[in-house]
């Protein structure tokens, strides 16, 4: 059950909420977006600052060993999808007194996942390898978030983070996207401490340039998989390791404008699977996810980077809220107590794999970082627009969609 200080943020943000729904921009959406937000993270959150997460993540005969790493694929997950709205910092709005509240919540929960005397000390490196993803998506919250995650811990705290991190070595990637999850370790290592293992960073960018298959689209190891893994892992951590690279002057960062542009070309191809009723195609593993599917669409929206001539940030604004607002109407999304259940749209247990648990499906917070433009950002303040798919089948004229070539 949620304390009482939660709840009344909540509350609060009910206000705001319907305060916005008269709004003639995207001041709507916004709201919808920051109270999806608030209603998925808030349960983790409120348990995890608490030092109660490994009890209240919610267990199922069904998970099996994996009940061993839901706690840290809750919390990693949650703090990734969460860290671009909380960089913004408190203000006095409604919106910003949230932030500060979930600020004060997820620093609290850091504290307590990474500290070895705390009860609620997290697995980091036991029993599987599933650690060293959860582990890397804490890291990108914490490059997403530095002033507001990092810069607040204290330094023992800080060492106690890096710690943890570092346990995560003795893990080895599969030769697939998870050479990403070492190399996303040793980038936040390196931005926070100025040290960190260079070969597993070299090792994931070289491996991704032979796997590349062209039109912005990256093979998940030397095979193609249809699935949303080019956006789920691939493309966001990419992008943050070769910046990390290239803030360090390290030659990999001179990779990083030829990545953006495939990142681009990625994201244009994600506006368009989004249906006009706002639904888009499951397709391949991991669908549990739900819109995290679209963390990179978000991303590119939130870097203002997306493609100028192709996609109006509007456009995308009302695309992405149109299939937030389709997944979350679903019903039984959450159970008695809060948690999300399994489903692409909804409960649908038989959709889940092996290596889902109950924590595994946090990662669709990813798919809420656009929050980290401010509301004043032209993304969110200006009035909604077709996207691409309803524009073709109103039977509007629109320019023919090409393919990316790298030379």
């Amino acid at each position: 059950m949620q304390n009482k200080k939660s709840s009344f943020a909540f509350v609060s943000f009910l206000v705001l909420l319907a305060f916005n729904a008269i709004a003639q921009t995207g001041a709507d959406d916004r709201a919808f977006c920051v109270q999806t937000l608030t209603n998925i993270a808030e349960p983790v959150l409120v348990a995890a600052a608490n030092g109660k997460l490994k009890q209240a993540v919610p267990c199922h005969d069904w998970e099996g060993s994996r009940t061993n790493f839901a706690a840290l694929e809750a919390f990693g997950r949650t703090l990734a999808g969460i860290a671009p709205w909380l960089e913004l910092g408190p203000d006095n709005s409604a919106e910003g007194k949230l932030r500060a509240h979930f600020d004060e919540l997820a620093v609290k929960s850091l504290v307590n996942a990474t500290d070895p005397k705390s009860p609620d000390f997290l697995n980091f490196n036991r029993d599987d390898r599933q650690p060293l993803v959860d582990a890397a998506f804490l890291a990108l919250g914490l490059l997403r978030a530095p002033h507001q995650l990092w810069d607040k811990l204290n330094s023992e705290q800080q060492s106690n983070v890096v710690a943890a991190l570092k346990s995560t070595r003795r893990i080895k990637p599969y030769e697939s996207n998870w050479l990403l999850f070492s190399a996303t370790i040793e980038a936040a290592l390196w931005k926070f401490t100025g040290e960190c293992d260079l070969k597993p960073i070299e090792y994931a960018v070289q491996k991704h340039e032979q796997w590349y298959l062209g039109d912005g689209v990256y093979g998940d190891g030397p095979e193609f998989h249809w699935d949303y893994y080019n956006s789920y892992v691939i493309h966001p951590l990419l992008l943050e390791v070769l910046r990390v690279c290239a803030e360090k002057k390290n030659p990999l960062g001179d990779l990083y404008p030829q990545e953006l542009k495939r990142a681009q070309r990625y994201a244009e191809i994600q506006e368009r699977m989004i249906s006009p009723e706002g639904t888009f195609p499951v397709i391949g593993r991991s669908s549990t996810y739900r819109f995290g599917a679209f963390q990179l669409l978000g991303q590119m929206a939130l870097m203002h980077e997306l493609p100028a001539a192709e996609l109006h940030p509007a456009q995308v604004r009302s695309a992405l809220t149109a299939v937030i607002r389709r997944t979350m109407a679903a019903p039984e999304t959450f159970d008695v107590q809060g948690w999300l259940q399994v489903g692409a749209v909804g409960h649908q247990p038989s959709i889940c794999e092996n290596y889902i648990s109950s924590g595994s499906s946090y990662l669709c917070l990813c798919g809420l970082v656009q929050l980290g433009l401010p509301a004043s950002d032209p993304f969110w303040n200006s009035p909604p627009e077709a996207w691409t798919q309803k524009q073709i089948w109103s039977g509007k004229d629109i320019s023919a969609d090409h393919a990316l070539r790298d030379k």
